[in-house]
């Protein structure tokens, strides 16, 4: 099943984050760009001390613990959603402010 879902990442390529267990660390923000029998090559950079760097890894399909991959993201500050005209009331997003203890 593992195989088959990384199968899917990598055609679709998207940015994942793969946790690998015999490392005990996450890759985050790589690109998965082959998969060939049980060896996983996955893309991502790293940045040191204003120096990024470009990785390319060879990966066991057995090492991988854990794989996730973001479905969205939307920014907490200064944001103001598009709603469309014809969206229904219940699928509409409204913005919800924190209110202030101020009595």
């Amino acid at each position: 099943m593992l195989h088959r879902k990384i199968y899917q990442m990598c055609a679709d390529g998207r940015e994942v984050c793969i946790f690998l267990r015999d490392q005990l660390r996450w890759i985050e923000d790589a690109r998965i760009i082959d998969l060939e029998g049980d060896l996983v090559t996955v893309r991502y950079e790293t940045e040191e001390d204003d120096e990024i760097s470009s990785w390319e890894e060879m990966v066991r399909l057995e090492s991988i613990g854990s794989v996730s991959q973001k479905l969205a993201s939307v920014s907490r500050f200064n944001f103001d959603p598009t709603i469309a005209d014809d969206c229904p009331e219940a699928e509409q997003i409204h913005p919800h402010y924190p209110q202030s203890n101020q009595d």
